[in-house]
């Protein structure tokens, strides 16, 4: 294993890329602000011929994402197209017409079953749940919902979780999602079925899109993936078979402040597989 040094540029990783899978939280944003160095460095590989899919786990359909993105400032040159876990969740009620769910997560995520056949419902009654989030995620933690996810244990409940992340920053603060609470009903023994990163359907479906924009698939060996999360993003593109370039601002940024270079003990530490660059901030 070798050392890993930062980059500077995005335009020094992308001579033989045609296809870019970027994270948005973290790398575009950070939940109050875009970030406009990133957003110009994804318009410009647009320019040069490259296609941007932006692949989150917001547990909300892609025109919901595309809707803050607006108001965050992202123009929409910057992507070609987004896919997000709310739309694969989406994929799942739609498929289950009629059966009765627990929706678990605040009012902003409403549209994770609008226009479906959503009969929502008490916990005592559902048939299944949908794990958007935490009701207040300013205050709670995965804690707080111990008490109610053995109730669901006792009546066998799957927890379909729209969004895999366990936190996410707002600010410069870092938030729960609903990760952290499907990670605490898998450990009492509940059956989860996770969609977005680093489950396989969410960069199936992105590749999809891809191809869709270009006209034809693109190899995997000329996609690179974006992101700030090991668990997530790295953990997504190395089980895809993509390379990653790990942005350190997101929510690992303690752990590299005032480091310039990685040997290889730490990048095991660290990374497990490593990613095939570090960059501080995304820029072209």
């Amino acid at each position: 294993m070798t050392s890993l040094r930062f980059v500077e540029k995005l335009r020094d990783l992308v001579g033989s890329v045609e296809v870019v899978l970027s994270d948005i939280w973290g790398v575009v944003h950070n939940g109050l602000e875009a970030f406009p160095e990133a957003c110009e460095a994804l318009h410009t590989y647009r320019q040069q011929g490259g296609t941007v899919i932006l692949i989150t786990n917001a547990p909300r359909p892609a025109d919901s994402v595309q809707r803050q993105l607006r108001k965050l400032g992202v123009a929409d040159d910057t992507y070609d197209a987004i896919v997000s876990s709310g739309d694969l969740t989406r994929h799942f009620v739609a498929g289950h017409p009629g059966k009765k769910i627990f929706w678990l997560g605040p009012e902003r995520d409403s549209s994770i079953h609008r226009g479906l056949d959503a009969v929502i419902g008490p916990l005592e009654q559902a048939d299944y749940i949908i794990c958007t989030g935490l009701f207040d995620d300013e205050t709670e933690s995965a804690e707080d919902y111990r008490a109610m996810m053995l109730q669901a244990l006792e009546r066998k409940l799957p927890l379909i979780c729209a969004n895999p992340d366990i936190v996410v920053e707002r600010g410069d603060r870092l938030i729960y999602c609903a990760g952290a609470i499907a990670e605490l009903y898998r450990e009492l023994g509940g059956e989860v079925i996770f969609y977005g990163k680093p489950h396989r359907p969410i960069y199936e479906r992105a590749m999809q899109l891809a191809a869709e924009q270009r006209g034809r698939p693109a190899a995997l060996n000329r996609v690179l993936a974006i992101g700030d999360s090991v668990r997530t993003d790295l953990a997504g593109a190395h089980g895809f078979g993509i390379d990653l370039l790990f942005v350190t601002r997101g929510i690992h940024s303690e752990d590299f402040e005032g480091i310039e270079q990685l040997d290889p003990a730490s990048v095991k530490e660290l990374f497990g597989h490593p990613p095939r660059a570090l960059m501080r901030e995304l820029r072209w």
